[in-house]
């Protein structure tokens, strides 16, 4: 019988302490640091994960340590997520750690050219960041728009220095948030 209800533990990253959630079917949430930190069952105490939950955590930790790790083949139950919500995050599962798409690139990816703010809107809605690699989306001039995780634009952009993304390791002379898709 499928496990319906999720489980979750708390781990450490270079952003503070992360949250993941999983079903039988695959991971189905990261929760991103707070101003509060995460509780929860803690990884370092012992908490005991399925495989795929370890090896999950253990990407997401390396990619927020700089390390180019591949997180595409990472299970996710998207079973509560619609179709064009699915194909904007495995479209946004194909970029590369280190690199940058804009909404507008995701959207013309996915057949839809015209589908920029949608796509936008879809990611604000990302339940897997980090294995669904919302923070590598930008406006189409490069700039960060539109995280809606704790921290906002400041997360986002430290998710990207981390990665060793070029062109996000300095402070921006101007607001970015102000910036249309």
């Amino acid at each position: 019988m499928d496990n319906v209800r999720p489980s979750t533990v708390t781990f450490d990253t270079e952003l503070g302490r992360c949250a993941v959630r999983w079903t039988d079917a695959g991971i189905s949430g990261v929760l991103l640091p707070t101003v509060g930190g995460r509780s929860g069952p803690r990884l370092e105490d012992g908490a005991q994960v399925p495989r795929f939950v370890r090896e999950a955590i253990d990407g997401m930790v390396a990619v927020m340590a700089g390390v180019a790790r591949d997180l595409r083949d990472v299970p996710i139950d998207d079973r509560g997520v619609d179709q064009f919500r699915r194909a904007v995050y495995a479209a946004t599962r194909e970029i590369r750690p280190g690199t940058t798409q804009s909404y507008g690139e995701v959207a013309r990816s996915i057949g839809y050219p015209d589908g920029a703010r949608d796509v936008g809107a879809a990611l604000a809605r990302n339940p897997f960041p980090i294995i669904v690699p919302c923070h590598r989306v930008v406006a189409a001039n490069g700039a960060l728009t539109g995280f809606s995780a704790p921290g906002g634009l400041a997360t986002k952009r430290r998710m990207l220095q981390l990665e060793g993304a070029p062109g996000y390791g300095q402070q921006a002379l101007f607001g970015e948030e102000h910036v249309a898709l």
